[in-house]
């Protein structure tokens, strides 16, 4: 009969402090993991981003939430949040560097101080002009209908498409944007005459296309105010833009 095996020395439990070791391990991993995953979504994916302003009233209120779709085209009529590549904003102190962090992982919304949000009227190559004679917008030759996103004043009246007359051609690699709130934006109109650090008057007046985020698809917070966005039936009536002059003419108006 063959003699048994001595049976396995018993290991010795893993101390606390190494047990504490380990969760913390895994749970930096985890942490790490979720952060990876958080600023993919927000670069290529989708981002919220905190509305700074009125000049989107009544379609955005300030401080509302929207979610930007990066992984979608956008189009004429959509609402589309862009970085501040003409300097249209005020100069304002930096963010603490904990928000900075934060708003650059995704974990929290981007405030206004480096983006705007505004309505993609005019693509590149369009011309957009103010106005034909029942006082609408055209965009090449087209007239829209833009009294459902107007803003309604308390009285129910809406504000008219715009007070300053203008006639641009969009250069390429630009858009042409406005706010709903028409009385209380400082949009492509405001800067039609703007010349600082420009070749000519007007180009301080369309974003770049670069600069755009994407389009706002989501009305997330508020809960009460949740809804979604498309662009709206009138500008699919807008066609191709004709052959634009060359050179392309100096934007006109805007009250220069």
């Amino acid at each position: 009969m063959e003699p048994s095996e001595d049976p396995p020395e018993p290991q010795p439990a893993p101390s606390r402090a190494r047990r504490l070791l380990a969760g913390v391990r895994e749970g930096a991993i985890i942490v790490v993991i979720a952060l990876v995953i958080a600023t993919c979504i927000k670069t290529f994916l989708a981002q919220m981003f905190v509305i700074p302003s009125q000049s989107m009233e009544n379609t955005l209120q300030r401080s509302d939430r929207v979610l930007v779709v990066k992984a979608v085209a956008y189009q004429r009529g959509d609402i589309v949040v862009f970085a501040d590549d003409l300097g249209w904003l005020p100069a304002a102190p930096p963010a603490a560097p904990w928000q900075q962090a934060l708003e650059f992982i995704g974990v929290v919304p981007a405030s206004g101080d480096q983006y705007l949000i505004k309505r993609l009227v005019g693509l590149p190559g369009d011309h957009v002009v103010c106005c034909d004679v029942q006082g609408r917008i055209t965009v090449n030759d087209q007239p829209l209908d833009e009294t459902d996103y107007l803003y309604r004043r308390p009285d129910g009246t809406t504000v008219n498409p715009s007070d300053l007359q203008f006639d641009v051609w969009v250069p390429q690699g630009r858009v042409f944007v406005l706010g709903d709130h028409r009385d209380a934006s400082a949009d492509s109109r405001y800067h039609l005459c703007d010349v600082r650090g420009a070749t000519q008057k007007g180009d301080n007046a369309f974003p770049a296309v670069s600069s755009i985020q994407g389009p706002a698809k989501l009305l997330a917070y508020p809960f009460d105010r949740y809804t979604t966005f498309a662009a709206p039936p009138t500008y699919a009536n807008v066609p191709d833009p004709p052959t634009a002059p060359d050179p392309l003419p100096v934007p006109q108006g805007g009250g220069c």
